[in-house]
């Protein structure tokens, strides 16, 4: 093939065409009339000797040579956009970019507060836009639209590029007075009443089904592997409120540690580790590779990452003077 006989700005097109799968919205998203978009859809079949979007049930629906092409399309737009950019030298302390991050409630309470400290005095001006999982969609990520999301990830587009901030365990939550504090075991766990906490993913949450326990995340995956269910009182989606709800004498929280330590800071609350195995999670951040070479996105990405190993060492130096959580009985 002559590459001087090909069009570069059909790659932009197949882009939004892949990314849409659907010519009306494909044209208005390039400001383009619907006629030209399909114009131009033929052109890129022809180019590839693939019908690239065919009509199904359930739309326009994307062949196998087009969901093979996609992630290459992308990396190699991002790449000459980098190309393209004008080459300046990114001083953080002057900058007063906004971004805009994506972040869980568990990431908020546990690594935002050190991040915004180290931004107070490396980048003063930069103003930070944070989001829910719920304001955000693949897609926003995809074009660049929000700057990074700190989440634990089910799964993840594998065009996107992704880092391990840090990984953590469970720990319980109860009440002094409870009446499993002393013998903590599975028996007495089970007994108890119980507060969920959770909002992964992305996309807005509909509430939970009590009746399904494998899809209430791994606390009750582990329990339905021992053929256990634990008995649910409180559903939540914010790490504030377990500690003021595990006051009350009948109720255990079973949240990550690093947020179960925060909270767990007066003596009418006990820290216990659970009386069964939970698999450690993953807390990571992701962002678009639209992104990935922009000096800003790139310094920024920098500093979390600098931040995380930083709260991580901190604990492991303080390790000696955080109280022993509970052995199993």
């Amino acid at each position: 093939m002559n590459l001087q006989r090909v069009d570069l700005n059909l790659l932009v097109n197949l882009d939004v065409l892949l990314r849409e799968k659907n010519v009306t919205r494909a044209a208005e998203q390039l400001g383009i009339t619907q006629p030209a978009m399909s114009n131009i859809l033929r052109r890129l079949r022809k180019l590839f000797n693939d019908p690239l979007l065919v009509r199904s049930s359930e739309g326009m629906t994307p062949t196998e040579r087009a969901l093979e092409l996609q992630p290459r399309v992308r990396e190699i737009l991002a790449e000459l956009t980098q190309l393209l950019e004008p080459r300046t030298e990114f001083r953080p302390y002057s900058t007063s970019r906004v971004f805009r991050i994506m972040t869980s409630d568990y990431a908020e309470a546990t690594l935002v507060p050190r991040l915004v400290k180290a931004l107070r005095s490396e980048a003063p001006n930069v103003i930070l836009d944070f989001l829910t999982p719920s304001d955000v969609s693949y897609r926003d990520m995809e074009q660049g639209r929000v700057d990074l999301a700190i989440n634990r990830f089910n799964e993840i587009p594998q065009s996107f590029h992704q880092v391990l901030v840090w990984r953590d365990t469970f720990s319980c939550l109860l009440s002094a007075d409870s009446p499993y504090a002393q013998r903590f075991n599975l028996k007495n766990y089970l007994k108890a009443q119980h507060v969920w906490v959770s909002k992964t993913g992305m996309g807005v949450g509909f509430g939970v089904n009590p009746d399904k326990s494998g899809g209430l995340g791994s606390i009750d995956q582990a329990l339905q592997r021992l053929g256990q269910k634990r008995q649910i009182s409180v559903f939540t989606r914010h790490y504030q409120m377990p500690a003021m709800l595990a006051a009350n004498k009948d109720l255990i929280a079973t949240l990550p540690t690093r947020v179960a330590r925060m909270q767990a800071t007066n003596d009418s609350i006990v820290l216990k580790e659970p009386p069964f195995f939970i698999p450690e999670f993953e807390l990571t951040m992701a962002w678009s590779p639209l992104l990935q070479h922009h000096p800003a996105h790139r310094w920024l990405r920098q500093l979390i990452m600098h931040v995380a190993r930083q709260v991580v060492a901190d604990e492991e130096a303080k390790e000696d003077d955080i109280p022993m959580i509970s052995h199993l009985f």
